[in-house]
């Protein structure tokens, strides 16, 4: 009766946790972010121009598109829609009960498996869906709608009531935009795979990619729920998770994570000619994670241009990082700025086991913009190839792109030819029976769990 007790405690804690987490994440979503006009926009590879004969500021909430020209206009929103296309993940409250907890949120500690799964939401649309996809959905999103404020407001009052009476009431939502009409067969299949993608993020054990299952994997290596994460911890956690997921779709899809800045080329051909059932070479696509420190206390401004390169590259999927203390989803620049999603809003479980569940929650509607200044130096970069040959020809223009940014004698990581175990490395093998980490890794999640920045 006593642990029943306690168990009820820690839930009724949880609730009310998750209604103070709500009110205070909820208020930092609805801020304007200005571009110049003068300077070309980078996100994820593509290049946009705002320019125009006057100079000044451009928000891209749309509260001024009636003071450009057609012509940059049309440019502004094929960037909005570009951007708002991207797969969004936050904090959540009210999803399944995390095993060996009593949690039913990831507010105030889950950021970093949020960007980690935007980085990897990435990979997997470029793999089923190309760079050039954008959701028909996405200028339909309001980016203006009713102040976070209020809505925050009731929101807590609603969450404060619930927790008192123990109940569970799920906001109705309205169906998804811009689904009505005929479409082509590739139309159909892309929102299948969009779907599809979004589905393997959702909050609930059963999901590949779901912060349940990364909980559990990321227990192999000491983390439990409610821990901080880093970016390299996390980066190790989402390759287990690709290794151990069993949807037939993703066996075409493996991760590697370089070993001490250092990727070794032969270890990633081997793992895209893996457990090929065709027999075929080089049909495995391949999302390659490289931790870094880009710097000691602070970010070295001398790496800029390398993160700028990095951001200006069609196959990059994006940058785990952050700023101290909030770990934020890079995706951009403008100038020295980067682009960045915000994974600090808490938003409602959504069932994506539903037919035709909700899918606005899962885009966010406008960009935030902060100096690489304030950058945290902890941080996992991301690039994805489909083929062999492009793992060849991604690895020669890095290295390339690493000599000319770097000012230091060694550049900040570097590929090698070979595989790891010919430099006296222990190779991690890629399956094992007893334990999804093998002890060469364990000891490497420990040092990098005390070597990064704590993240709220």
């Amino acid at each position: 009766m006593e642990a029943t007790g306690t168990d009820e405690v820690e839930k009724i804690k949880s609730k009310f946790m998750s209604a103070w987490n709500n009110m205070k994440y909820s208020w930092v979503l609805k801020t304007k972010t200005y571009f110049s006009r003068n300077s070309p926009v980078f996100l994820l590879g593509k290049c946009y121009h705002f320019k125009t004969e006057e100079s000044g500021e451009l928000s891209t909430d749309g509260s001024n598109f009636d003071k450009i020209n057609t012509e940059i206009s049309g440019n502004v929103e094929e960037f909005r829609k570009d951007f708002i296309s991207r797969i969004w993940l936050t904090y959540r409250e009210e999803f399944p009960q995390i095993k060996g907890s009593a949690l039913t949120t990831d507010c105030g500690w889950g950021c970093t498996l949020r960007t980690g799964q935007m980085l990897l939401a990435q990979g997997l649309m470029l793999h089923f869906l190309g760079r050039a996809w954008v959701w028909p959905g996405a200028l339909d999103m309001d980016s203006d709608c009713e102040s976070w404020t209020s809505h925050t407001v009731r929101r807590f009052t609603a969450s404060l009531e619930a927790s008192l009476s123990a109940e569970r009431d799920l906001p109705l939502r309205r169906p998804p935009r811009g689904t009505r009409g005929s479409r082509d067969g590739a139309d159909r299949r892309n929102d299948a795979y969009h779907r599809k993608i979004i589905s393997w993020f959702g909050d609930s054990p059963p999901a590949a990619f779901g912060l349940h299952q990364l909980i559990e994997y990321g227990k192999k290596s000491g983390k439990a729920a409610g821990d901080w994460y880093g970016p390299a911890v996390v980066a190790h956690i989402l390759r287990k998770a690709v290794e151990e997921a069993r949807d037939p779709e993703l066996q075409g899809v493996t991760v590697y994570v370089a070993q001490d800045c250092t990727v070794y080329s032969s270890d990633v051909i081997d793992r895209q000619c893996s457990f090929l059932d065709s027999g075929k070479a080089g049909t495995k696509a391949v999302i390659v994670l490289v931790p870094v420190r880009l710097g000691g206390e602070r970010t070295n401004t001398d790496y800029l241009e390398f993160v700028k390169g990095i951001l200006s590259l069609e196959y990059c999927v994006g940058i785990i990082g952050g700023k101290p203390k909030q770990s934020y989803y890079f995706a951009g620049f403008q100038d020295d700025s980067l682009i960045y999603m915000d994974p600090h809003y808490c938003q409602s479980f959504v069932d994506v086991s539903i037919k035709d569940f909700p899918l606005e929650s899962f885009h966010c509607p406008s960009p935030k913009k902060m100096s690489f200044k304030k950058m945290d130096p902890s941080c996992t970069i991301g690039f994805y190839c489909r083929t062999v040959q492009d793992f060849e020809k991604a690895s020669e223009e890095i290295t390339k792109m690493l000599k000319s940014s770097s000012k230091e004698k060694y550049p900040l990581f570097t590929f090698v030819k070979g595989h790891s175990r010919d430099y006296d490395f222990a190779s991690s093998p890629l399956h094992e029976e007893n334990d999804l980490f093998s002890e060469d890794e364990k000891k490497r999640l420990k040092r990098f769990s005390t070597e990064e920045f704590v993240l709220l």
